[in-house]
């Protein structure tokens, strides 16, 4: 007579094995890979049990907008690569953010983030959260006197994402961390891992309370589905975003999350192949003497190059440089490319080739993309899993 397995042991995997076995839940029909449980809403056995449910009293799913299995699968097996309590997935990248936000923090309270953000983030904080009585300081990010003179009473959230985009400036997560919670221990700090993925930077094992993805790019890695993620403790992540998710429908649909978890399966391998391509570009760029500058952590000219490889495993996969001649330059060089898909994506297999100053950060005013670098003449380069160099020659490089 058969016995039912155990669960699985996680504990001491590594994070390649995590990828692949964390989170399967398999139903009563033994499926190999994890099912798709595209329903609305879920029945029970009695009225009696219904209520349980609802009431948290008994453990299971009610209704797709804030508990299904299939996105519960994609939660367990992020929250394990990035060595989070736990984690909720969300409609977007976006959305986890401000989700964390709503779920945690209340009119009154401040606010501090690095200047080095995704565009969309910015306008965030400046357009919307002043709606909501949220205030915003900004600091560079790198000078730690700069983090700890803008803390108020009020504080209760650090943010900042390392390396930036597009800038590729760097932030000592655990620098941070440790300098902040000496201060005020109840202030959060909030990383957003976009660009490197658990596979090369884990934030939490550094010192930082809460992660946030775009599970929109490297964790699906293929442009399909958009989705976002927040993983974290119990108490600030779990109970608060799961009440938000409830009633405010910030979820993402069982579709994306199935995408998202087959995503996380390859990551390691296509992040890890990515960044290798990415250097191998960086390197080339450097050596031509044709760009004013080029921004890579694992170059020996960047100036952060030993913290990157103090808090990262690699350099990632995204370039950014600046060509000679402005930004009809940048559009000429960016307008002669085959191979490289013009779109402001990134993560994905194939190369995207992106002009932040009119794209991503268009909405900035035209002084505070210079204030953190972001000049006409920046390209921005996300390193897919082509021969780099066949994108090396696409590039005019070959």
């Amino acid at each position: 007579m058969s016995s039912k397995k155990p669960p699985l042991d996680l504990t001491d995997l590594s994070i390649d094995t995590l990828a692949v076995r964390a989170g399967q839940n398999s139903s009563e029909f033994r499926e190999h890979s994890e099912a798709i449980h595209v329903t609305s809403s879920f029945t029970f056995d009695s009225a009696e049990q219904a209520a349980r449910v609802f009431a948290d009293d008994e453990a299971g799913f009610v209704y797709s907008r804030f508990s299904n299995p299939t996105i519960s699968s994609f939660e367990e097996k992020l929250a394990a690569l990035e060595a989070g309590e736990t984690c909720v997935a969300t409609s977007s990248g976006m959305s986890a953010i401000l989700g964390f936000i709503l779920a945690n923090y209340s009119s009154g309270q401040h606010i501090v983030s690095s200047r080095f953000v995704f565009g969309a983030t910015k306008v965030l904080f400046d357009d919307l959260l002043v709606k909501f009585g949220i205030s915003v300081s900004y600091v560079d990010g790198i000078n730690i006197e700069e983090w700890l003179a803008a803390l108020q009473d009020n504080t209760g959230m650090v943010f900042f994402e390392t390396p930036s985009n597009p800038t590729m400036t760097l932030i000592d997560i655990q620098e941070v961390s440790r300098s902040i919670k000496a201060v005020n221990k109840s202030i959060s700090v909030v990383v957003d891992n976009c660009f490197c993925s658990p596979i090369i930077q884990q934030p939490i094992l550094l010192g930082a309370d809460v992660v946030v993805h775009s599970a929109t790019k490297f964790i699906d890695g293929q442009g399909r589905c958009i989705g976002g993620a927040v993983v974290g403790p119990e108490e600030l992540v779990g109970k608060p975003m799961q009440k938000l998710m409830r009633t405010a429908g910030l979820s993402t649909s069982p579709f994306n999350a199935w995408v998202f978890s087959k995503g996380l399966e390859t990551l390691g391998v296509r992040v890890r192949q990515a960044s290798e391509n990415a250097l191998t570009i960086a390197s080339a760029f450097e050596a031509s003497g044709q760009f004013l500058s080029v921004n890579y952590p694992w170059l020996d000219s960047h100036p952060q190059q030993a913290l990157a490889k103090r808090q990262q495993k690699s350099g990632g996969a995204v370039v950014s440089f600046e060509v000679k001649g402005g930004q009809s330059a940048a559009y000429e060089l960016i307008n002669a490319t085959q191979l490289c898909s013009i779109t402001a994506n990134l993560g994905d297999t194939r190369t995207t080739i992106t002009h932040p100053f009119t794209t991503t950060h268009a909405r900035w005013s035209e002084e505070l993309k210079a204030e953190v670098g972001i000049s006409p003449s920046l390209i921005r380069l996300a390193v897919g899993l082509e021969d780099p160099q066949d994108i090396l020659r696409d590039l005019g490089l070959g």
